[in-house]
């Protein structure tokens, strides 16, 4: 099955990870993602390695499966006549040039929308249309604020292990091209889609955002506790973390029967969420004296039979070795490299993954075949090969 996006053409001109993230998400549900590199290197990730599979980097693999390459120098003629012409067919066209580049290689919307109206053409950038700034995903970690909230109290703010706001953008690149393309369905007209690293960024703080939108008091970091909600944090063992994520107070009540401290349910410094989060440090030095009778393992298999939400701080192995166990397909192939399934899930039209990420300029001649000979009615995609 080929996906609910079968017959859509993608033109991505993006590099690194949010742009790329979002065309492969599109790949996997069908689309034919046609991928725009300079002959001399391609995209960036290419050699952001070790590590490496199959003289490929690892970061690179992460993110452009279903999708062909095409080498083309855009500083030359030969190479944005191509690349106009792939916009002229395409039914997405997906960039993250530098502010004015897009239309100075006659790219932009307006230039390529008249010959194509039907064209959805996202554009993703560090920090919207104005300002020439670097949208790298540590930097806007740092400005958005984010890291301002990550690490231990006090301590030196903390970048996310993985470039998680690049990945946020491409969410919301990926959901806006598909709210795009319904409302091509309804008018036959497609339009421009805009997303930024610092937009994304700002929208995913949530409920921080929101206490600094309604209080006017920037929130600061705590380590692993929760703002608004205790326990819900890591809690000392007697040998590993453990991860206590208890959201009412029935669930409170169950973590203190299990761990034999009853009374503390009870007691009016912990009676209520609210009381909790105005005694934490008191609960966490009571409930740690409890824990430590005990190995993490033990409170866990304990603590699940009782109903209360808890865990392991597992490291990126066991928690794939953990989602093969529960059933949820965590690991896929494409052309034989591993790689991490679309955690999207149709009953109907899955995700697959038909093509493995491509080797610089691998498609070039068979794509720019295609596009040399005569647009059909439908714009239509590239023919499989």
């Amino acid at each position: 099955m080929s996906g609910p996006l079968e017959g859509l053409l993608v033109a991505d001109f993006s590099r690194v990870l949010a742009g790329p993230f979002a065309t492969m998400l599109l790949g996997d549900l069908g689309a034919d993602v046609v991928k725009v590199e300079h002959p001399a290197g391609g995209d960036e990730t290419r050699g952001w390695g070790p590590p490496w599979y199959r003289d490929h980097s690892t970061y690179y693999l992460a993110v452009n499966r279903n999708k062909r390459s095409v080498a083309l120098d855009l500083r030359t003629g030969a190479g944005r006549r191509a690349a106009r012409a792939l916009a002229a067919r395409a039914d997405v066209l997906v960039e993250n040039f530098k502010a004015g580049a897009a239309e100075r290689l006659g790219l932009g919307y307006e230039e390529v929308g008249r010959d194509n109206p039907g064209l959805v053409w996202c554009s993703i950038s560090g920090f919207g249309r104005g300002p020439d700034l670097p949208g790298y995903d540590f930097l806007v970690q740092a400005m958005s604020g984010l890291m301002s909230i990550t690490g231990p109290a006090g301590g030196e703010p903390t970048k996310v292990g993985v470039a998680l706001v690049d990945v946020l953008t491409g969410l919301y690149a990926f959901g806006g091209v598909l709210a795009a393309l319904r409302e091509r369905d309804r008018t036959g007209r497609g339009q421009r889609v805009e997303v930024s690293l610092l937009g994304s960024a700002l929208a995913s703080l949530v409920n921080q955002a929101s206490s600094y939108l309604c209080t006017g008091k920037p929130p600061r970091a705590m380590g692993n506790r929760h703002p608004s909600i205790t326990p819900y944090e890591t809690l000392a063992t007697a040998d590993r973390p453990l991860v206590v994520a208890v959201g009412n107070d029935g669930q409170f009540a169950r973590l203190c029967r299990v761990l034999g401290v009853p009374g503390a349910a009870t007691d009016p410094r912990f009676a209520t969420n609210a009381d909790r989060v105005t005694n934490r440090d008191a609960l966490a030095e009571l409930l740690e004296r409890a824990l430590a009778a005990r190995g993490a393992s033990d409170w866990v298999a304990a603590l699940s039979e009782a109903g209360v939400p808890c865990g392991l701080v597992n490291d990126v192995g066991e928690a794939f070795a953990l989602a093969e166990r529960l059933g949820l397909e965590p690991v896929a192939a494409a052309g034989g490299i591993p790689q991490v399934a679309n955690p999207i899930r149709l009953s109907s039209a899955p995700a697959s993954y038909r093509l493995a990420p491509p080797a610089l300029g691998e498609h070039t001649a068979e794509v720019l075949g295609w596009l040399a000979g005569p647009p059909s009615g439908d714009p239509g995609a590239v023919p499989t090969p």
